[in-house]
C-alpha cells in the first residue's frame, strides 16, 4: 500500500500529487465540528454521540472538538476507544444485549454507570455484575413508525405495557430507573418523535413516581441525492414541544444518541475506476466496502464528482452502473448515477458525505480493505450543506 502524508489542503491537491491505488477516505475535521455544535446547540437536551455510526479517532477528536460530550457504546472496545481519545467524557452502555462479563468491566474499569435492558431478565443478569445502587438502568420500549426507513424495535424493546413493571422491577433492585426507546434509523418525519413521545407518556403516567432520565434514541437523518428530508430544526422543534408535556421530574434530562446526523457530513471516499464496459463501472471499492450500507432501506446514492489528473471534469452525463472490485455478483451499488460521458479507467470518484455506516462497517472480503485515512485542512466533501 502507498503511503501518502497524513493531510492534504483538499482533494484536489490530494489527486494532484498522488494517485493512489487503494481507496482513500478523507476526513475533513472542521466540518465534522462545526456540524456537531450545531446539533449541541439545536437538541434540547443532552447528545450522546452513537459511536457505531463511525469510530474512527480522528471522527471522535473532532465532534469532541465540537462539544459533545457523552457517547453512546455498545460494547467495552467502544468505551476503551472513546476514553483513550476524550478522557473526561461519560459513555453509557446502552445495549440490553452485552456479553457476559462487559458490565462488570465497564464499571469496574471505566466507571460507566448507565445500563440498559428490556426485560425483566436483564435486571437479574445486571444484577450479578454491577452494583445497582450507584446506576442508572434505562428500560427501553418498543416503538414503530412508517416514516423510519429501518425500524430497530424488532429486536430490542418491550411492548409498552409491559415496561411499568420493568421500570419498577429496576427501582426495586436498587437502580435508578429510566425510559428509553428508539424510533429507527433515519427517521424522515417528526411525526416519529411525536408518536413514541404519546406511548412513553403513557408508561411515565403508570408510574408511582416521577422519572428523571428519557432517552429519545437516534434516527436523526440527513439529506443524500434523491433522499430528501426536512431540516433537523423541525425534529427538535416537535421534540421539545411534546418533552414539555411529559410526567417527568422536575430536573429531568432529555437524552438523544445521534449517529447518522453526527457522522455522514465530514468524509468522503476517494476511489478509482479499474474498469469500463460500456456504461459500467468497476471501482476498487464497493459494498463489502464504505458503500456496504447501501444494502439496507433508504437512501441509494452519495453526491459524486470526478477527477482526472488532479482537475474536476464535467460536460455531457450519461448514466451509469457502478460496481465494486470483488467477486461476488452482489457487489453492485443500487441505483444509477450520473456522470461525464467521457469518464474512463484512471479517473477518480469522490463520494461526499459518506462519513455515516461506511468505515466502521468496511470488511476485508476476497482482500479488498483499504486503511488509507487522511484528513482535509479546507473547504467540505462535496455536496455538503
Amino acid at each position: 500500500m502507498e503511503t501518502m502524508p497524513a493531510c492534504f489542503d483538499s482533494v484536489e491537491e490530494l489527486l494532484r500529487s498522488y494517485r493512489p491505488v487503494d481507496p482513500v477516505y478523507c476526513i475533513f475535521p472542521q466540518v465534522y465540528t462545526e456540524n456537531a455544535a450545531a446539533f449541541v446547540r439545536g437538541f434540547p437536551g443532552r447528545v450522546l454521540y452513537a459511536v457505531k455510526a463511525n469510530d474512527h479517532p480522528y471522527v471522535l477528536r473532532a465532534i469532541h472538538a465540537g462539544g459533545v460530550r457523552h457517547y453512546d457504546c455498545a460494547s467495552l472496545p467502544e468505551i476503551a476507544g472513546v476514553r483513550e481519545i476524550c478522557a473526561e467524557s461519560t459513555c453509557y452502555f446502552m445495549t440490553p444485549v452485552r456479553l457476559r462479563g462487559a458490565a462488570a468491566a465497564a464499571q469496574r474499569d471505566y466507571g460507566i454507570r448507565h445500563f440498559m435492558v428490556d426485560h425483566l431478565s436483564g435486571i437479574e443478569l445486571l444484577q450479578r455484575e454491577i452494583d445497582m445502587s450507584t446506576s442508572v438502568v434505562f428500560a427501553r420500549m418498543a416503538v414503530f413508525h412508517d416514516s423510519a426507513m429501518i425500524t430497530l424495535s424488532n429486536r430490542f424493546g418491550a411492548p409498552p405495557e409491559d415496561v411499568p413493571a420493568i421500570m419498577q422491577a429496576i427501582a426495586a433492585a436498587g437502580a435508578e430507573p429510566a425510559l428509553a426507546f428508539n424510533v429507527g434509523s433515519s427517521v424522515t418525519s417528526p411525526d416519529a418523535y411525536r408518536h413514541s413521545l404519546k406511548l412513553a407518556a403513557g408508561v411515565l403516567d403508570a408510574l408511582p413516581f416521577p422519572v428523571r432520565l428519557l432517552d429519545i434514541g437516534g434516527g436523526f437523518p440527513r439529506a443524500y441525492p434523491g433522499f430528501d428530508v426536512p431540516p433537523l430544526t423541525d425534529y427538535f422543534t416537535a421534540i421539545a414541544k411534546d418533552a414539555r408535556q411529559l410526567r417527568l421530574s422536575e430536573d429531568a434530562d432529555i437524552f438523544a444518541e445521534p449517529g447518522r446526523a453526527l457522522a455522514a457530513p465530514g468524509l468522503s471516499a476517494v476511489v478509482e475506476v479499474c474498469l469500463r464496459k460500456e456504461n459500467r463501472l468497476f471501482l476498487n471499492d464497493g459494498m463489502y466496502g464504505i458503500f456496504w450500507e447501501l444494502r439496507f432501506p433508504g437512501h441509494k446514492r452519495y453526491p459524486v464528482r470526478v477527477f482526472r489528473d488532479g482537475k474536476r471534469i464535467a460536460g455531457t452525463t450519461d448514466r451509469f452502473r457502478l460496481f465494486g472490485p470483488t467477486c461476488d455478483s452482489s457487489d453492485e451499488l443500487p441505483g444509477d448515477v450520473d456522470l461525464p460521458a467521457d469518464v474512463r479507467p484512471g479517473d477518480y470518484l469522490e463520494f461526499g458525505c459518506i462519513g455515516a455506516y461506511s468505515l466502521s462497517g468496511r470488511t476485508s472480503f476476497n482482500g479488498f480493505r483499504s486503511d488509507q485515512v487522511v484528513t482535509i485542512r479546507r473547504g467540505a466533501p462535496f455536496g455538503y450543506s
